[in-house]
């Protein structure tokens, strides 16, 4: 199987990495352009075998499947260039949340798809979300999660979800970094603990922590009333956690949306759409 990537920015590029670093693909089978074609080069040196096409129209036409890696308001200018070389039997999938199944299936004459990767792929961890348009076999929906599986969990969702879904699986490590990062910087400031130690042990909670919610079944409910005793420490700051996120993740949600919206209206717009949708 032939798998190009149409872009290879920060999310192209760790798919090709986690994709030869977990055997799923050998580099020979992967075709990849990129608008700068250093970024490309970059990787064929990285990953010798790996075929830097001339431009996103010979990576579409000689891939069997295909991702397209690219910005929201870049899709329609990508589509156009590559559609009139492409046969019913390839799968084009998307890795951009805004960019709709109808919009890509309105505009491709082959078969499409969307997943919404995260940087703990790059691990062999974390979810991959997935999402199929109508022509979409059983076949092809086993190929897709096959070669995710390599690199993550795939999971199916509503399209609809997209949004909300991708905050946890996809911006999560961010937000969580963030925690930390502040977290961190007052008690290396408090304290005088040198911040290598702390970013370890962060590192190292995560990781069992996530453990603990997956492989164990743990709620987050559940954690906390196993590891806070009433009355004491562990009680205590999370009264004070409680007081000071009571209402925060309401506006991140706000926020994550407003500007998914926001893409949304202008890719609906772009590829000539006018459709009302719910918001959450």
């Amino acid at each position: 199987m032939k798998v190009g990537f149409i872009g290879t920015g920060s999310m192209g590029s760790l798919l090709i990495d986690a994709f030869i670093r977990s055997g799923a693909l050998r580099p020979e089978q992967i075709r990849v352009s990129n608008r700068t074609p250093e970024k490309a080069q970059l990787l064929s040196k990285r990953h010798p075998g790996l075929t830097v096409c001339s431009c996103n129209q010979e990576t579409a036409s000689d891939s069997d499947l295909f991702f397209i890696c690219v910005k929201p308001l870049e899709f329609k200018s990508v589509i156009s260039e590559i559609r009139d070389r492409l046969l019913e039997r390839q799968i084009a999938v998307s890795i951009t949340s805004p960019v709709q199944l109808i919009h890509l299936e309105a505009a491709l004459p082959c078969k499409v798809a969307k997943i919404i990767p995260s940087i703990t792929n790059i691990t062999g961890g974390g979810a991959s979300l997935c999402m199929y348009g109508s022509r979409i076999k059983e076949e092809d929906r086993q190929l897709i999660e096959s070669l995710l599986s390599y690199i993550s969990r795939p999971v199916e969702i509503l399209e609809s979800h997209t949004r909300i879904t991708s905050d946890f699986s996809s911006c999560g490590p961010a937000f969580l970094s963030l925690f930390l990062e502040k977290w961190i910087d007052a008690a290396v400031e408090m304290t005088g603990i040198d911040r290598r130690t702390l970013n370890a042990l962060a590192g190292e909670m995560l990781v069992g922590t996530g453990r603990l919610l997956t492989e164990e079944g743990f709620s987050p409910e559940q954690l906390q009333e196993r590891v806070a005793v009433p009355g004491g420490i562990t009680a205590q700051a999370l009264i004070l956690l409680n007081s000071h996120l009571n209402g925060l993740f309401y506006q991140l949600i706000e926020t994550t949306h407003d500007k998914y919206e926001e893409d949304l209206a202008k890719l609906d717009a772009a590829f000539g759409f006018s459709v009302n949708r719910p918001r959450y």
